[in-house]
């Protein structure tokens, strides 16, 4: 739930509503736990590509179950595995990164 929920926030720009439900400012509206399942649904997964094209990334897949957004790849037992997998490491990197600049300042 972790990897999901980090998604949606850092991702897709979603809020926490309620433990169990996001809220979309965009579109204005609720998301719950079980209408966003983008490592068991590739409809869910096709929405993080959209808004990463949308960040700039370019998306492309290396073979059934293993895709990028520009040089960031992660692979899966699906094809939406795959996206979440790759996007939740586009995540990581960049916490690292966030986390790196502010020991810098610190030190």
């Amino acid at each position: 739930m972790i990897k999901i929920d980090s998604i949606a926030r850092r991702i897709l720009g979603w809020k926490l509503n309620r433990w169990d439900r996001w809220y979309d400012y965009e579109k204005a509206v609720f998301i719950h736990d079980s209408e966003f399942q983008p490592e068991q649904n590739l409809d869910h997964a096709m929405l993080i590509v959209e808004r990463l094209e949308d960040l700039g990334f370019t998306y492309s897949v290396k073979g059934v179950s293993r895709v990028c957004f520009n040089d960031i790849c992660a692979k899966g037992d699906t094809l939406a595995q795959a996206i979440t997998n790759a996007a939740y490491s586009i995540i990581e990197q960049s916490s690292v990164a966030d986390s790196t600049r502010m020991w810098q300042k610190l030190c």
